[in-house]
């Protein structure tokens, strides 16, 4: 008894040397400790896990995902800390004192294997058929650990039955390992709360609140779940087969939107690193498979700041000058569908304050099946409008019953980066290999506004350089460096900027018949914020709610996922933070290339309000065709 008790004892500290503070219950300095016998000095509080990357020694990991909080929960990153009897979850261990760690002894290989057999016992699917075929964290395992059979058996029936319910998001939970990533990811990392573990050893699963389908609950399909998934247990509702045989109809005349941040992660799909644009050879890619007509969403990315920010200069106008107390301020940004939806679940009394304009999306595919059916002289009927979003909750927006303003479903498919990549590997094509190639007229060109609506603080800082130049009369690159408006670029949570507006200039000539002047601006300081994920979105309507600053701001952007669109939940697998930043860094150099810069010199913007919206932003077409608004009840009208 004696003996055991000494094999448990902790190890002798002689050998090490822990460095400032000495006092370990105080948080701060380094620790000594050996890696696989190399000693190395860490922060305090570091996990093992963090220690060994950063020293490249390689853990496996399954429930570990850099963006959500530590759970311990699978035990796949076991290592055997000198003077403890039991292996410890490199993840969840932080080094508090001077430990010695070894990653791949026999007991630690043995135990990896036996954790990976174990959920192999319990998960179904056949590989080859799987969405996540070649891109499973569990099949990788199960290829590094040698796995070839089952050895606890295997199921071979589907233990629950596939929730088909949502527009945006499939479930399939026989293909569940109850690592709890979704879990976290949408109660802590979004703070919506659809998913948790429900019951008890052997009996538990992940499920929803009364087990409804996730139709029924306040999912708001933003599919950051899905990114943080490492099974095919949860995937998007892809309609690729469906638009397959668009295609194929002679009959039919398919079109299809491309966003910005689909365009700079898309790479990432055939090899390449991230952080690499591939707009131009998705142009040539797209015309190969068969679409008859390849815009850019940019397009209307553009239109969205002249609708939106007339909207904005209107209440503010009878807010400040008509002193309508009726009016809700701040607007908030209405071009994220998760947003939209979270909003109205969780804030139904700020409804009113959401812009009435449409998302870039649905504007274009109510101009599609009006504007360009027109010049074109096509039946509206005929048209199938596709497009390419960064977002799973695009797929429930364009099926949202209110958004038909052309007397059609406006866009009759959302496909997600990773579906349209598979639909190029189909048609045998490697996309960085294609030539670059032009979008089509009359949507073919856009500003870098439109363009950096793909990040964070995007939408933000394209209303900012047309603002600037419409109310002050100055170039907005005498204001902001080059035009780059930096305070609201980067991945702070949330973001508060405030523009004095010190001169004014004339009112433009498309604005003249909303106000008479801008002098009513002159000396005022017009107040922003920037928030993306909901969790962020959460603190700044709770703020606004108890009157703190973010109530007194005139317009906040709001973007349902984390880093906005290029983190958006139809992105490819994996992501992570520096895979966020590099996406972005994509779509800002991009910005930087071009030679139209601010949505209102976009002359496709002057020309379908010349030929098309003749009486200007918010005036009665545009507001049919590119606006909504809510009724008392809360629910959107055309």
């Amino acid at each position: 008894m004696e003996d055991k008790k000494k094999s448990r004892a902790p190890v002798s500290q002689q050998s090490f040397k822990v460095e400032k503070p000495t006092d370990l219950n105080t948080i701060g300095g380094t620790v000594t400790v050996e890696l696989n016998e190399k000693k190395v000095s860490v922060p305090f509080g570091t996990t093992i896990l963090e220690a060994c990357r950063d020293n490249q020694i390689h853990i496996p990991t399954l429930c570990h995902h850099d963006d959500l909080c530590v759970a311990g929960v699978c035990r796949v990153c076991v290592v055997e800390v000198e003077g403890m009897r039991t292996l410890q979850a490199a993840c969840a261990f932080p080094i508090t004192s001077p430990i010695k760690v070894k990653t791949s002894t026999s007991d630690v290989r043995k135990a990896r294997r036996h954790v990976i057999d174990l959920m192999l016992s319990e998960h179904f699917g056949e590989c080859y058929s799987c969405i996540r075929n070649n891109n499973c964290e569990l099949q990788s395992l199960a290829e590094e650990y040698g796995v070839d059979g089952y050895t606890f058996g295997h199921v071979t029936k589907p233990t629950y039955e596939k929730d088909l319910s949502s527009y945006s998001v499939i479930r399939d939970m026989s293909k569940c390992v109850l690592c709890k990533r979704c879990v976290r990811t949408c109660i802590d990392l979004q703070e919506v709360g659809v998913l948790e573990a429900i019951d008890r050893g052997d009996k538990t699963h992940i499920g929803t609140f009364l087990e409804k389908p996730l139709a029924d609950v306040i999912c708001i399909n933003c599919g950051q779940c899905i990114n943080r998934c490492p099974t095919g247990a949860l995937h998007a509702n892809d309609p690729s087969d469906e638009i397959w045989a668009a295609i194929e109809d002679p009959k039919k005349h398919v079109v299809i939107q491309t966003a910005p941040s689909p365009r700079a992660a898309i790479g990432e799909c055939f090899g390449l690193e991230p952080g690499h644009s591939m707009t131009y050879q998705l142009n040539s890619a797209l015309k190969r498979i068969g679409f008859n007509g390849v815009f850019d969403t940019n397009f209307t990315a553009d239109l969205t700041i002249f609708e939106e920010g007339t909207e904005l200069i209107i209440r503010l106008f009878k807010a400040l000058v008509q002193k309508d107390t009726s009016v809700a301020l701040p607007q908030f940004t209405s071009c994220s569908p998760g947003w939209v939806k979270y909003i109205e679940h969780f804030y139904p009394e700020y409804i009113n304050n959401l812009s009435t304009a449409k998302s870039p999306q649905q504007m274009f595919g109510a101009i599609l099946k009006t504007f360009y059916a027109q010049q074109i002289g096509i039946d509206p009927k005929d048209i199938v409008s596709v497009a390419v979003m960064p977002c799973s909750a695009k797929k429930f927006e364009c099926n949202r019953p209110e958004m038909n303003s052309s007397g059609y479903q406006d866009v009759d498919f959302g496909l997600t980066t990773r579906e349209l990549a598979k639909m190029i590997k189909e048609a045998g094509i490697y996309l960085p290999e294609m030539p670059k190639q032009h979008f089509d007229t009359p949507f073919g060109d856009a500003s870098g506004a439109g363009l950096i609506f793909g990040a964070t603080g995007g939408v933000m800082e394209a209303a900012i350089r047309s603002v600037v130049e419409f109310v002050t009369g100055l170039k907005v690159e005498d204001v902001f460096a080059n035009a780059n408006v930096i305070p609201v670029r980067g991945f702070e949570g949330v973001k508060y900027y405030e523009i004095p507006i010190a001169v004014v200039g004339p009112v433009p000539d498309i604005l003249k018949h909303l106000v008479p002047d801008w002098n009513w601006l002159k000396g005022a300081t017009l107040k922003i914020a920037v928030a993306h994920g909901t969790a962020n979105a959460k603190k700044v309507m709770d703020d606004i709610k108890s009157g703190g600053k973010f109530s007194e701001c005139h317009f906040i952007e709001f973007m349902a996922c984390p880093g906005g669109c290029i983190g958006g939940g139809g992105q490819p697998i994996p992501t992570s933070l520096e895979i966020r930043k590099a996406r972005a860094k994509a779509i800002y150099e991009e910005d930087e290339s071009l030679e139209i810069r601010k949505a209102h010199d976009n002359p496709y913007v002057t020309m379908i309000y010349e030929k098309f919206f003749t009486e200007g932003p918010c005036g009665h077409l545009s507001h049919k065709l590119l606006h909504t608004h809510y009724t008392p009840r809360g629910k959107y009208i055309s």
